[in-house]
């Protein structure tokens, strides 16, 4: 059987990850395709419960080192129990973050060091790397505006950081775009939804056919 292909799917708060997700998965599925949707931390039981820890908003006290770790476990859980089968059985997988999260939020944000934190992370992941990322970029200020008029949305610990850390996300993916150049797909996120998914859709058909 031939093996699948795993895609993830990268950004800022407020960058409009889910609704594309969301689009590519019926887009995906009215073709014929055999995929799968996930997201970290989360997917399944055990990553679901690290990640209820990591984003309650009553945490204030976690340690920078701690909430790397935590991800990398959460994420370890989830690629061995879900990611992994999954691919092994064809599936194509989208995976709403990964390790370019925590490389992002935690290695530049937070100041833990974008090498530590892959460090770290190479341990969980067992060198399983995405065939493609997608790097939904956007201005901070405008992800967070979106995040504000979302009532609908999980508020959680992450998204009540100042906007100087925001903006340090933003940096640290854009270092990660231009040190994994063969793999993150930059797509300009502030486009309206139709025309991200239409960028998002040519590039991912043409990496899975």
């Amino acid at each position: 059987m031939k093996k699948g292909v795993f895609i993830t799917i990268e950004g800022p708060e407020g960058a409009g990850k889910t609704t594309i997700i969301e689009m590519l998965m019926d887009k995906l599925n009215s073709e014929g395709y055999s995929v799968v949707s996930t997201r970290e931390p989360g997917g399944i039981e055990i990553a679901e419960k690290i990640r209820s820890v990591i984003l309650d908003k009553e945490n204030k006290a976690m340690d920078a080192r701690t909430e790397a770790l935590l991800y990398a476990a959460a994420r370890r859980q989830h690629l061995v129990e879900k990611v992994l089968p999954a691919i092994e059985n064809g599936y194509i997988v989208i995976c709403d973050r990964f390790i370019d999260s925590s490389l992002a939020y935690q290695g530049h944000a937070r100041g833990l060091g974008i090498d530590e934190v892959f460090s770290i992370n190479q341990f969980a992941i067992d060198e399983m790397m995405p065939d493609a990322t997608f790097y939904f970029d956007i201005d901070p200020e405008i992800g967070l505006e979106r995040i504000n008029r979302d009532k609908g949305r999980e508020i959680n610990r992450l998204d009540l950081e100042g906007f100087e850390f925001h903006r340090k996300v933003r940096e640290g993916y854009q270092i990660l775009c231009k040190r994994f150049p063969g793999r993150i797909v930059e797509i300009d996120a502030s486009q309206s939804v139709e025309a991200v998914f239409q960028n998002v859709e040519d590039k991912l058909l043409r990496i899975i056919q």
